[in-house]
């Protein structure tokens, strides 16, 4: 079965975010955890992050630029969404992105946020 084109859903603040999942291990054991509701926490003024209570593969690398709406594993165990661009030298495994990250900023606010992911 090919995991190409699935699609999960983030819930933050009453707002509905698709996400397209990657074709990858992580992103297929991601998506056997779900659903899931996590509270996020703030860092950098660019993404929002939550250690999850076990490990999932990964395959890191760097990606050189961060899109807002990219949904990362950093190491073997966080979850991290990014809500603004930037160049990194940090590597990551991806997970999957937002299909639409206009707003998103504005949707996760500043501090830490209660997260719902659920596949559809």
């Amino acid at each position: 079965m090919s995991r190409s084109g699935s699609t999960a859903f983030l819930t933050i603040n009453g707002s509905q975010l698709a996400i397209e999942l990657a074709d990858n291990d992580t992103a297929a054991a991601f998506a056997a955890m779900l659903p899931m509701q996590v509270e996020m926490s703030e860092l950098n003024s660019n993404e929002k992050y939550a250690y999850l209570g076990e490990t999932l593969p990964s395959n890191a690398s760097n990606p050189g630029t961060i899109e807002a709406g990219d949904l990362m594993l950093y190491g073997d165990n966080c979850l991290v969404v990014f809500y603004e661009s930037h160049p990194t030298t940090y590597s990551y495994t991806r997970i999957g992105k937002i299909t639409d990250a206009s707003g998103l900023k504005a949707i996760v606010g500043s501090g830490s946020v209660n997260a719902s992911f659920a596949l559809d």
